[in-house]
């Protein structure tokens, strides 16, 4: 399950969020489970965060980073994840049916 605070912060914006990331780089945020369907995420920096079975369906990660995330079980289907940065993602499991996952940006 989610931490509670975790997603409060991704709540406030991508901006809010990562300048939360910036000043607390040891934080693992775990948004594992959590109901991000159709969210704008692009640029959203997720490195080693835990999104176990996050439904992230819909959702714009446009460039974000996911280097290290565990999207295990993850709802990533029609996901926009163009230009993200997966390297090192734990996506076992995950549902990418549709999802963009092209390189560049589009």
């Amino acid at each position: 399950m989610a931490d509670k605070s975790h997603l409060d912060h991704l709540k406030l914006g991508v901006a809010a969020w990562n300048t939360w990331r910036q000043r607390n780089p040891k934080i693992q945020p775990d948004l594992s489970e959590a109901y991000l369907r159709k969210e704008i995420l692009s640029g959203v920096n997720l490195s080693s965060a835990a999104l176990a079975k996050a439904n992230l369906s819909g959702a714009n990660l446009s460039g974000a980073t996911l280097f290290q995330a565990d999207l295990r079980e993850a709802n990533l289907f029609g996901a926009n994840l163009s230009g993200a940065n997966l390297i090192g993602a734990y996506l076992r499991n995950a549902y990418v049916f549709q999802a963009n996952l092209s390189h560049r940006n589009a």
